[in-house]
């Protein structure tokens, strides 16, 4: 291996594939969700595939460091939108499980492709739903520890975006 090629030498830069652990909490120091060892966060630093705020934070890290910050709203997941709550049909859910409950996450079919959305009171032959991403409206605080740092491979900057830790995922475009 060159010298190049270490991971510890590279730092989070444009055009650099980022390996990390994470954890997201809510501003009482809740855990909202973590990553799994199996299922690290992957993402090419440069190429707008994080929150700006985010990836700023991490901006000249290297392998090993870890890394805290508090986003708000505005520069996380949004403010939560009253207007996003709607009723629709049940049939413009994609695979809806048999029994819908309140709080339940489901993917609805829309004219510019499937949007993630929660049930918020479930009819026999309609749904309310809420667009809102589950986070929004909250400031948010990520910690990560890097876990590597290696060059992105050519596709991977023409596809804009990291084709697994290895660079090696099967993406076909």
């Amino acid at each position: 291996m060159s010298e190049t090629e270490t991971t510890t030498e590279l730092v989070a830069s444009k055009g650099v594939v980022v390996i990390a652990d994470y954890r997201l909490l809510d501003a009482d120091g809740a855990c909202l969700e973590q990553s799994e060892a199996s299922n690290p966060m992957v993402y090419l630093h440069g190429y707008r595939n994080l929150m700006s705020g985010l990836e700023s934070a991490l901006e000249g890290k290297k392998s090993g460091d870890d890394v805290s910050v508090t986003l708000p709203p505005e520069q996380s997941y949004g403010l939560r939108r009253d207007n996003a709550v709607e009723r629709i049909p049940v049939k413009y859910l994609i695979k809806p499980p048999k029994k819908l409950q309140p709080g339940m996450r489901v993917q609805v079919n829309t004219k510019s492709g499937p949007r993630d959305a929660t049930v918020v009171k479930a009819g026999r032959f309609n749904v309310d739903i809420d667009g809102n991403h589950p986070y929004a409206g909250k400031s948010i605080t990520f910690e990560l520890k890097i876990t590597r740092i290696r060059e992105a491979t050519r596709d991977e900057i023409s596809h804009g975006h990291p084709h697994g830790p290895d660079g090696t995922a099967g993406h076909h475009h």
